[in-house]
């Protein structure tokens, strides 16, 4: 729930319900009844079933979509807004058929109440259940049930009391309990706005005073900051050097001058400005609010990091998480299969490590040790995946903790993260994140060193297994560069596992430790504005992942020479081992397509 500038409150609430009973109608009637239609719609409707010899119905108010006529089925998601005197309301109409239960997922996560639709006459369908399912998977709890087309069957108090028990029951399985329920005729406009007279024996609140008495809980202003980045705009007109951040404000507030730290980077720094389009910038910015905001440092920020507040409790940060799925993918969620786990701004690649148990969303049969979750099936899950992601669990904040499955190009699922689990690189991250929130920065802007040295820092990892002709192309392309005046240098692995990593070696050796340590030492040298050319023998996939946790990928080139790869490890290039001076130039050329190299400095 928000505030708008006038003091009112504002709430975001979904509409579910199996298809055809009468979803459509009670948004209509919420929309006449209400004063909250354009002028001349409701004439202009009634005008086109008189033209079309249609009977008219207040369904046909939402029907904006060509194949919602045709097909007589909500098919996407729509937006309606209705006013009370009390609050300002939008609806998000969701899907009820079984067909469109991901439209549904994707409605409910951004909203924060939930009428949901129940035909008297059909009873409780199984989409019923799928539907109240997902509204309690994605944290909604404030819920009111319709037991509509009470007219139907002639405002039986007994049928709407059986199906209020038998959903009420329902419901306390999954661990909701609705608000109210309150029969409804719809169509005839009845226990909507106004009382039905027909039905004496209901002593509670119309919808509209259901939805008056919401319980929302207020935008989350005194919750830790969560911005998660939408982008970074960066302007060169008339001498603006502006790098702007720009964002939505899930929870908290942020003004100039609070420190913030990134994650899952771990970078620090400090809010030198908000900065707001065509008007007066903000003093502050609250949650539910779209900011921009420039730092004091231009530090490297990109698209999915989320800014939290130094000193407020921190998200969540790993590569594994345990989770509440809904699967609606046609294909089953299966181990092996590479998915996509959309969470606020940020995405990355997922695989499914474990299903601890399945549930039937409408039997709630539950099943362990499962090796995939069908169709419309719930799970509690583990998923690996293939970047840290920032986020916090569903219970502390379920807005961000819930994320999308995306299969191919549809998404197939939701759900909430439950837990963060440790991943390989955990110890790695969190000491990267204490080392990035107590570094004591230079006077030397980053942007000073490249102007003078004509360079962007990097890190070129030159690995592969033939050890003379890959220590040959990394010394020589260190020598070519020196040669035009860079500042480069070249780092042998064995200088750093017998020299800052000699303790380790002593003992019984901890290879992750000696890549932890050359990855600090990479980057201190590219903190002084140097290329590092390092060499290692047939990196890993693993060695990589922990090198890439403490040096930014945007400055890290790796290149295998010779034979190979043999490991499996992913590179910007495979180069042949029958050439020092064409390694060396393909290098270089890599170097310039990334930037690192700004502008010629060879010495005529």
């Amino acid at each position: 729930m928000t505030s708008g500038a006038d003091g009112r409150q504002s709430v975001s609430i979904v509409i579910v319900g199996h298809v055809d009973h009468g979803k459509s109608t009670v948004v209509g009637r919420l929309l006449a009844d209400t004063g909250s239609l354009p002028q001349g719609r409701l004439e202009q409707i009634k005008d086109y079933c008189a033209r079309n010899s249609k009977p008219f119905e207040y369904a046909f108010l939402l029907d904006a979509l060509k194949d919602e006529q045709s097909q007589g089925i909500t098919i996407d998601v729509a937006r309606i807004f209705f006013r009370t005197a009390l609050r300002d309301y939008m609806i998000i109409d969701a899907p009820g058929h079984i067909e469109f239960l991901k439209n549904m997922v994707s409605g409910a996560s951004h909203a924060s109440a939930a009428l949901l639709v129940i035909d008297a006459a059909e009873g409780i369908k199984d989409n019923s259940k799928r539907h109240g399912y997902l509204l309690a998977m994605l944290g909604i709890t404030e819920i009111v049930v319709l037991v509509n087309k009470m007219d139907a069957v002639a405002y039986a108090a007994k049928t709407y009391r059986a199906i209020v028990d038998e959903y009420r029951a329902f419901l306390k399985q999954v661990g909701v309990e609705a608000s109210h329920f309150v029969p409804t005729a719809a169509v005839r406009g009845e226990n909507i706005a106004t009382r039905a007279a027909a039905m004496p024996w209901y002593e509670g609140p119309t919808v509209l005073e259901a939805l008056d008495g919401f319980r929302v809980e207020p935008a989350p202003v005194e919750r830790p900051l969560r911005l998660p980045v939408q982008d970074v705009y960066k302007f060169t007109e008339r001498g603006d050097d502006r790098r702007i951040v720009v964002g939505t404000i899930e929870a908290g507030a942020l003004k100039p001058g609070d420190e913030i730290v990134f994650y899952p980077s771990g970078k620090t720094t400090k809010v030198k400005s908000l900065e707001a389009f065509g008007g007066a910038a903000p003093a502050r910015a609250a949650a539910g609010e779209a900011v921009g905001f420039t730092l004091t440092e231009q530090i490297y920020v990109r698209r999915g990091e989320v800014a939290a507040i130094k000193g407020q409790p921190r998200p969540a940060v790993s590569k594994r998480l345990r989770a509440s799925v809904f699967w609606l993918g046609r294909e089953p969620l299966r181990k092996g299969h590479e998915y996509v786990l959309k969470l606020g701004t940020a995405r990355a690649r997922a695989w499914l490590e474990e299903v601890t148990f399945a549930l039937d969303a409408s039997s709630l049969e539950r099943e362990e040790d499962r090796d995939s979750v069908k169709r419309h099936e719930a799970a509690e899950c583990v998923f690996q995946l293939d970047a840290p992601l920032a986020f916090d669990r569903a219970s502390d904040n379920a807005q961000f903790g819930r994320f999308v499955l995306v299969d191919g190009f549809e998404i197939s699922g939701g759900g909430l993260v439950r837990e963060a689990l440790e991943d390989r690189s955990a110890q790695a991250r969190e000491k990267v994140i204490l080392r990035n929130t107590k570094w004591v920065k230079s006077f030397v802007d980053p942007a000073r060193r490249e102007e003078r040295f004509g360079q962007k820092p990097g890190l070129v990892l030159v690995t592969g297994s033939d050890d003379e002709f890959r220590r040959t192309v990394a010394k020589s392309l260190e020598s070519s560069l020196f040669a035009e005046g860079r500042f480069v240098y070249f780092l042998g692995i064995g200088s750093v596992l017998y020299g800052l990593a000699a303790d380790i070696r002593e003992g019984s050796g901890d290879h992750d430790e000696d890549i932890r340590r050359l990855a600090e030492v990479a980057h201190l040298m590219i903190d002084s504005g140097l290329i590092l050319v390092v060499t290692a023998s047939s990196l890993r996939p693993e060695d990589l992942e922990l090198i890439l946790t403490a040096v930014d990928p945007g400055h890290v080139v790796t290149v295998w020479v010779g034979a190979g790869p043999t490991t499996g490890l992913a590179c910007d290039a495979e180069l042949p081992g029958d050439s020092v001076e064409g390694c060396v130039k393909s290098i270089r050329g890599l170097l310039q397509k990334k930037n690192l190299l700004d502008r010629d400095r060879r010495r005529g």
